[in-house]
């Protein structure tokens, strides 16, 4: 009793923890999506390619991480926008006087620049989804420009947006002078993912998206090349 006591206590004795019941749904909402759902997307999405059991690169192109990822940043996103409703209808407008507010419609941008940025990414290509002449012309098999800029742009705002959302629910949890629970709950869900993505990060390089999808990549004719013509220099001379 002692210990539940304590834990249910407000981070900060001194005020209340008092907030109505569409505030208390827009903190759970926010802190479902932003400090579970989404965060645990971007580790999938980062480790997962291939999965530990997998036989890669015998086994390519599983989309376990795939859907998982979609999923759950997409469902995040959709429960984001809900605790974001239910604080202007509480508001009763649009406001962006805080800290904490500022922060959240920040992320809530990046968030939504994120989502179209999926839909800009191009074509896919490669032999699972060949273009329609037929070849395996895509932006991603090809990694052309389109590509390259995509992939910079998703993992940078991606990060930024993180990063930002942490930031928003530590503020959102002050704001509302949370009990210590909600606090702890929070701080060890992302020190789990923070301890599995250093354990990952030590165990070496991890198969990017194009080798999880095709297998590690063929040398260029270039470089294959250049191999032999090293290799006929270090050769002792035919007598």
């Amino acid at each position: 009793m002692l210990l539940w006591e304590w834990l249910s206590t407000p981070i900060d004795p001194a005020r209340a923890h008092s907030v109505g019941a569409l505030v208390s749904w827009h903190g759970r909402g926010m802190a479902l999506a932003w400090g579970v759902m989404i965060p645990t997307g971007v580790v999938i999405a980062r480790y997962f390619k291939v999965l530990p059991w997998q036989d890669w690169p015998r086994q390519l192109d599983n989309r376990v991480w795939w859907r998982a990822h979609l999923g759950l940043q997409l469902g995040g996103f959709a429960i984001a926008l809900l605790a974001l409703l239910a604080i202007i209808v509480a508001q009763g407008g649009v406001t962006a006087r805080m800290t904490h507010s500022v922060l959240g419609w920040l992320v809530m941008g990046l968030a939504t620049a994120q989502v179209l940025s999926g839909y800009l990414r191009g074509t896919k290509g490669g032999p699972t989804d060949a273009a329609p002449d037929g070849t395996w012309h895509g932006d991603h098999y090809d990694m052309t420009r389109r590509r390259l800029i995509f992939e910079l742009v998703h993992k940078s705002l991606g990060h930024g947006a993180i990063l930002a959302a942490a930031a928003a629910l530590l503020a959102g949890l002050w704001l509302a002078n949370a009990p210590r629970w909600m606090w702890i709950a929070q701080l060890v869900y992302w020190a789990a993912l923070a301890v599995l993505a250093l354990w990952y990060e030590r165990r070496g390089p991890r198969p990017t998206t194009h080798e999880a999808i095709w297998g590690p990549k063929a040398p260029k004719e270039a470089d294959r090349t250049a191999d032999r013509a090293a290799l006929r220099s270090v050769q002792p001379p035919r007598e």
